[in-house]
């Protein structure tokens, strides 16, 4: 049974120019990982072939990428749910699709005047199809998924330990038994290879390539960096503040933090064991963010063309923490805005990259721009 989406193909027509400048921002947003060349391996992939016709090459190309992804999508949800029946799920139109998109490659292209042929390979965010799926009240069938890899960092004061021993944070996430959701955490055994990909500082600071190259050696896509500090009322230990950083290929994805407070005499490693199974419940069900109060940055946005930044500003305003985004000053080459939002940087940043956008930098120097274009350099 055909999946029930409702078609929004239908916009305005801004000539030649425009849509060629937007064929080239489209072709800068593209994310091309060779880690994800084989689907089989991910369950939320799947490869169309389109062909659309329309009045010009980039509408034509439009038509294709809309229809390409409402076919993929249809693919993935009756690849989990082991059934063809669709009449459950609710009416998509294609903003909603494209905001389960987590990227998208493109080969075998081939164009005309008016048509527009390739074969389209389509990464939904596996959180928004099977929340699709749960609200469908669609059962998702047992599917082996590759684990997160847990970086496991303890911070003592100043001292940032990783694979040194002891780690009493390590040791206790080693001891976690499997998680009852879908979600696989998997801890590194530390070996040669492990200590020469990264140590406690790259993992701190997010090392894209550290972090990809990690997940990727111990049979994985994403990264779960995981720091403990230590908490103390004098020599006392008092508990333990956790920041999680979840990376895809080295883009960040998500950020949480929560704290542990120590129970009167409890010992270290059995704070370490609630902890750790404190964080991996996080991990799989999500956490309130830490911080509700409002906040602003201003930022420098690069941009080609107008229509640049009016793309950008409709990926802002998706973003659910942005509460208004003002415009300070344009140029030709760049956009100075102000951002009001609630949280904090981190969870804005983590909010940013739902929707493929990369902030960079710091007070008063913040910088954003597509997370696909920061992650090519």
């Amino acid at each position: 049974m055909t999946l029930r989406l409702v078609s929004a193909v239908a916009g305005d027509r801004t000539g030649r120019r425009a849509a060629g400048a937007g064929w080239l921002l489209l072709l800068l947003l593209i994310r091309i990982w060779p880690a994800w060349a084989d689907n089989a391996d991910d369950p939320y992939s799947a490869t169309v072939k389109v062909d659309a016709t329309a009045d010009n090459a980039a509408d034509a190309r439009t038509l294709a990428r809309h229809d390409g992804q409402q076919r993929a999508l249809i693919e993935v949800i009756e690849h989990l749910s082991g059934s063809t029946d669709q009449a459950k799920l609710p009416k998509l139109d294609d903003k909603a699709i494209t905001a389960m998109v987590d990227s998208f490659e493109v080969a075998n292209e081939k164009m005309s005047a008016v048509r527009y042929l390739a074969d389209y390979t389509f990464h939904f965010r596996a959180s928004k199809v099977r929340q699709l799926l749960r609200t469908a009240g669609i059962a998702v069938a047992t599917i082996p998924a590759k684990p997160v890899i847990v970086v496991p960092v303890f911070q003592d004061g100043e001292s940032a330990l990783l694979w040194d021993d002891p780690n009493p944070w390590r040791e206790a996430w080693a001891q976690l038994p499997a998680p009852p959701g879908p979600t696989r955490l998997s801890v590194p055994l530390g070996g040669l290879g492990d200590l020469s990909i990264i140590d406690a500082e790259q993992a701190r600071s997010g090392d894209p390539q550290a972090l990809t190259a990690i997940a990727q050696h111990n049979d994985g896509d994403e990264a779960l960096v995981a720091v403990a500090a230590v908490q103390r009322d004098g020599d006392k230990l008092s508990g333990v503040a956790i920041s999680l950083k979840r990376y895809r290929l080295g883009q960040l994805t998500n950020s949480q933090k929560t704290s542990i407070s120590a129970n009167p005499g409890e010992r270290e490693a059995d704070l370490m064991n609630r902890a750790v199974a404190a964080a991996a419940a996080a991990v799989e069900h999500g956490i309130p963010p830490s911080s509700d109060k409002p906040a602003s940055l201003s930022a420098v946005v690069p941009i080609s063309t107008l229509g640049d930044w009016v793309a950008l500003q409709q990926r802002l305003a998706a973003v659910p923490a942005i509460r208004k985004v003002d415009l300070l000053s344009l140029s030709r080459q760049q956009a100075k805005i102000e951002i009001k939002y609630i949280g904090n940087p981190d969870q804005l940043k983590s909010s940013l990259a739902e929707a493929n956008l990369g902030l960079n930098g710091g007070d008063p120097d913040w910088r954003i721009s597509p997370s696909a274009v920061e992650g090519s350099h």
